[in-house]
C-alpha cells in the first residue's frame, strides 16, 4: 500500500499538469475529489468558491493574502469565461483604470453580462465579484495583460460615472491623453444622443489641452443638432507634466502622480541645507551600518542578527563552509554590505557637485549587482539574476497593488530617472523617488532595499541628518 507521501506526490503530479494547462485557477470538476481533498488538506489548493480553487503555497502563514492577490485576475478570467464565454465586460470604471495602467485589485470587481443574475459572489480576503445583469451593447476588447474583456477607452469614457473625473483624475487624464482620433468617441456619443456627456468630455479634453479633439467633438455634435454646454469635469488644478505625445500610459501616470503629490511633500518636509563637512557625513554612514542593515533586511523577512551583520562586515566567514553556504540570510547580509559600500561611493559623488539623479542613473545597476553577487557566488542564485530589470511579472506580498509588467518597466524607469534629474526639491526626490520606485518594482527581488538606497542618496543630496538609511 502506498504511503501518504507517495499519494501526495501523485496528487501533485496531477496538479502540476493542471497548472501547465489551466493556470493558477482550478475548477473542481477538473480534478477528482480524492486528489482535491488531499491537496487542500496539505495546503497546495485553496478554496475560493463552491466550485473553484487556486493553487497555493503550503508555507504561507494563515491569513497571508499574497497567493490570492497574485491569482486574482487569472481567477476572474477563468471564472467569467467559464460562466459567460465572451458575453461579459468589466465595468466602465474598471475598464478605464486598466487603460490608464492601473491594475490594483479592487475590493469589488463589477462585471456586466446579459446572462448575469445580479449577484454578489464573495471571494477571499474581503474581495468580491458583483455580476450585474446588463446588455452588452457597447464596444469591448481583450485587455492585453490579463486577457479580461474590458470596454474600449471611448466606451468607458462615455459610460462611466461623472464621479470618476473627480475621484480618479490621474487615471482619466492618462487614458484620454491616449486618444489620438475622436471618430469612435463621436460614433458612441451620436448614437446615444449623449449631449450632456459630450459637454463633460469636451471639457476634459480642453483641460489637458487637446484642443483640436475638443473642437472636433463640439462642432460635430452641434452639426448633428445637439445643444452642447461645455463644463470642466475635473475639480483639481490643471496638470503641467502631461506628455500628449507619450507612447505609454505609464509615462503619463508617473508624471501625474509626481505632480499631484509634490506640493504635499514640500509642505511637510523641513528645508534642506548643504552638507558642510562631507568627511563627517560619510563617517556617520559607517556608524549606522549595523542598525541600517538589521532593519532593512528584517523588513524583507530575512532572519538576521547583529552578530551575523558584524561577521559579514569583518569578513570573518567562509563561503566554502557548509554552515555559511546554506545560509541565504548570510548571503543577503553580505550582499547588503557590498551594496552599502557602493551607495557610499555614490553619496561621495554628491560632494563633487554631481547631479543626484544622474548618479542614481549611472550607479543603481552596480548597487543591485553587489546586492546579489554573494548569492550567485554561493550557487544560491542563477547568474541571470544579476541581469537587471525583470522579464517576469513581480508581485508584492499581501499587497493589492500589481507592479508594472516588463514592457511598462522599460517606459517607467527612464521616466523616474528623468524626474530625479530635473526635480529641484530634495524632499520630493527623496520621498517620491522612493514611492515611484516601489510602485514600478523593476526587479524580481531587492526592490525594498534598492528603494531605500535611492531615498538615502537623495536625502544626502540635501544634507538631511542621519542619514536615515533604516
Amino acid at each position: 500500500m502506498a504511503g501518504p507521501n507517495i499519494k501526495l506526490a501523485e496528487s501533485l503530479k496531477i496538479l502540476k499538469k493542471l497548472q501547465e494547462n489551466r493556470g493558477k485557477a482550478i475548477k473542481s470538476s477538473e480534478i477528482s475529489r480524492t486528489h482535491r481533498e488531499r491537496l487542500v488538506k496539505n495546503k497546495f489548493l485553496k478554496k475560493v468558491t463552491k466550485e473553484w480553487y487556486i493553487i497555493s503555497n503550503p508555507q504561507n502563514e494563515e491569513g497571508d493574502s499574497t497567493t490570492w492577490y497574485t491569482s486574482f485576475w487569472e481567477f476572474c478570467k477563468r471564472y467569467l469565461e467559464d460562466r459567460y464565454g465572451q458575453n461579459y465586460s468589466l465595468s466602465s470604471e474598471q475598464s478605464l483604470l486598466f487603460h490608464a495602467g492601473n491594475t490594483t485589485i479592487p475590493h469589488q470587481l463589477i462585471v456586466r453580462s446579459s446572462e448575469a443574475p445580479n449577484k454578489i459572489i464573495e471571494l477571499l480576503h474581503g474581495t468580491s465579484l458583483y455580476i450585474m445583469k446588463s446588455n452588452i451593447a457597447f464596444d469591448t476588447e481583450e485587455e492585453r495583460i490579463t486577457k479580461l474583456r474590458i470596454q474600449t477607452i471611448e466606451e468607458a469614457l462615455v459610460s462611466m460615472s461623472p464621479l470618476m473625473f473627480e475621484q480618479n483624475p490621474i487615471e482619466v487624464r492618462t487614458a484620454i491623453a491616449d486618444i489620438k482620433n475622436p471618430s469612435n468617441l463621436l460614433r458612441i456619443l451620436l448614437q446615444g444622443s449623449h449631449s450632456i456627456k459630450a459637454g463633460r468630455i469636451i471639457g476634459a479634453f480642453q483641460n489637458i489641452e487637446k484642443i483640436k479633439i475638443a473642437q472636433e467633438i463640439k462642432r460635430t455634435m452641434q452639426a448633428a443638432g445637439f445643444k452642447i454646454q461645455v463644463i470642466d469635469p475635473f475639480s483639481d488644478i490643471k496638470p503641467k507634466f502631461l506628455n500628449l505625445r507619450s507612447p505609454s500610459p505609464y509615462i503619463n501616470r508617473i508624471n501625474l502622480l509626481w505632480e499631484k503629490m509634490r506640493a504635499d511633500v514640500i509642505k511637510t518636509f523641513p528645508k534642506s541645507s548643504p552638507v558642510k563637512d562631507p568627511g563627517k557625513y560619510l563617517k556617520s554612514i559607517d556608524e549606522i551600518y549595523l542598525t541600517d542593515a538589521y532593519h532593512s533586511l528584517s523588513i524583507e523577512n530575512y532572519i538576521v542578527s547583529a552578530e551575523l551583520i558584524q561577521k559579514v562586515k569583518s569578513g570573518d566567514w567562509n563561503l566554502e563552509s557548509e554552515e555559511d553556504r546554506k545560509q541565504r540570510d548570510a548571503m543577503a547580509a553580505r550582499g547588503y554590505w557590498q551594496a552599502f559600500q557602493e551607495v557610499k561611493k555614490s553619496i561621495s559623488k554628491l560632494f563633487q557637485g554631481d547631479n543626484s539623479g544622474e548618479i542614481f542613473d549611472e550607479d543603481h545597476g552596480e548597487w543591485y549587482r553587489q546586492l546579489f553577487q554573494p548569492g550567485v557566488a554561493a550557487g544560491l542564485l542563477q547568474i541571470s539574476d544579476l541581469a537587471g530589470y525583470t522579464n517576469n511579472q513581480v508581485y508584492i506580498a499581501n499587497s493589492m497593488h500589481t507592479p508594472l509588467n516588463k514592457e511598462a518597466i522599460r517606459d517607467a524607469m527612464p521616466t523616474l530617472i528623468e524626474l530625479l534629474k530635473t526635480e529641484e526639491e530634495v524632499s520630493v526626490r527623496s520621498v517620491l523617488g522612493h514611492f515611484i520606485f516601489v510602485y514600478i518594482h523593476p526587479y524580481m527581488d531587492g526592490n525594498g532595499r534598492m528603494s531605500r538606497f535611492l531615498m538615502n542618496l537623495m536625502l544626502a543630496s540635501g544634507g538631511y541628518p542621519g542619514p536615515l538609511f533604516h
